[in-house]
């Protein structure tokens, strides 16, 4: 037995089995919930918009998830394609649940008549904060981890604590917590992006595009640790841009985690981390200059269907019940009929 390896399993409820990392997942979830929930409030949109989002957007991440890592895998599922489905065998991507998630999304808030940037960039703090709370069910269950290290590494230069050093010797070995480096990453993300997203210079998109541009810089120095990264055979000069960009990192790091030159030679979710950043920054520049992101992320989120401030159907729906005169809106103007215009 090495180290004080934690239970995968919760508890069980006769033949049924809870894990933890189940109840982490659920607990990601909720907590972007409550983030989007609280946010879409100030802009008149009801929790049952979100809870309706959660309830389709959770199973196409799934999908997506399952898609994009069977994709990469094909080899080893071409001839057994009953175990695509075995998804509790594990074998899901992170891009992929991003992938699956947003075009649900994109036809989610199309069909309520909103803008697809503005509802996004509401999301944007509750899917950084769903990783960086889902990273721990990794953490649990003693995958995802990085190249090996020595125990002192752990305890006497990261100071981690018992716990954690114990879970990160599998077999052992102890490894790189890179579940714990990406999940401190995303908190401070996740604490300035809810800062920024006052601050009156921020376009409608900008919040979305500052997650994909944190995630990925963040998401590409830690996958150079990993010793479990998809990855395919690719030009070698890519493959040297790549370690160039990497290679910071070894003066903290000393090396990336070992990937067989057999696998592939470029790992997948480096490379796209780095089209991630290239594409956010690009969409920012070129938006603002062709004037798509004329609104901004505290202006009034307006229904296309209904050319209605977002909540005004439901509240002109609840004073024509109660009796009360009816209220005109003008964009970001409200006024009753013996009102002066009043700015929401």
């Amino acid at each position: 037995m090495f180290g004080l390896r934690l239970d995968p399993i919760a508890f069980s409820l006769g033949p049924i089995s809870v894990h933890w990392y189940g109840i982490i997942l659920g607990s990601a979830a909720l907590v972007g919930l409550l983030l989007a929930v609280r946010e879409g409030r100030r802009f008149g949109l009801s929790p049952d918009f979100f809870m309706d989002l959660l309830l389709f957007g959770v199973p196409s991440a799934i999908i997506g998830a399952r898609i994009y890592f069977v994709a990469f895998q094909w080899d080893e599922y071409k001839n057994h394609l009953m175990d695509v489905f075995k998804i509790w065998n594990g074998g899901i991507a992170i891009y992929g649940a991003l992938i699956g998630a947003f075009v649900c999304g994109i036809i989610y808030f199309r069909q309520k008549g909103y803008s697809f940037w503005r509802i996004a960039d509401i999301c944007a703090p509750s899917l950084i904060a769903g990783q960086m709370i889902g990273r721990w069910g990794n953490f649990v269950n003693q995958e995802a981890y990085g190249g090996p290290v020595e125990e002192g590494f752990l305890r006497n230069t990261l100071h981690l604590p018992g716990w954690i050093v114990n879970q990160m010797n599998v077999e052992g070995t102890f490894h790189h917590p890179t579940f714990l480096y990406e999940s401190l990453w995303n908190l401070v993300g996740l604490v300035i992006l809810l800062i920024i997203r006052r601050r009156p210079f921020l376009r409608a998109g900008e919040a979305l595009f500052f997650y994909f541009i944190w995630y990925s810089v963040g998401r590409f120095y830690v996958e150079g640790l990993r010793t479990d990264s998809l990855a395919f055979h690719g030009a070698d000069w890519a493959a040297s841009v790549l370690n160039a960009l990497w290679s910071p990192m070894k003066t903290v790091f000393s090396a990336q985690g070992f990937l067989d030159p057999s696998y592939g030679n470029i790992r997948i979710s480096q490379l796209l981390a780095v089209l991630l950043v290239v594409a956010s920054i690009a969409m920012i520049i070129v938006r603002r200059r062709t004037g798509a992101a004329a609104e901004h992320y505290n202006d009034p989120i307006i229904n296309f269907k209904t050319g209605l401030p977002a909540g005004a159907e439901n509240k002109k729906k609840t004073d024509a019940a109660n009796g009360n005169p009816p209220v005109e809106h003008d964009g970001g103007m409200t006024r009753g009929a013996d009102e002066s215009p009043i700015k929401e």
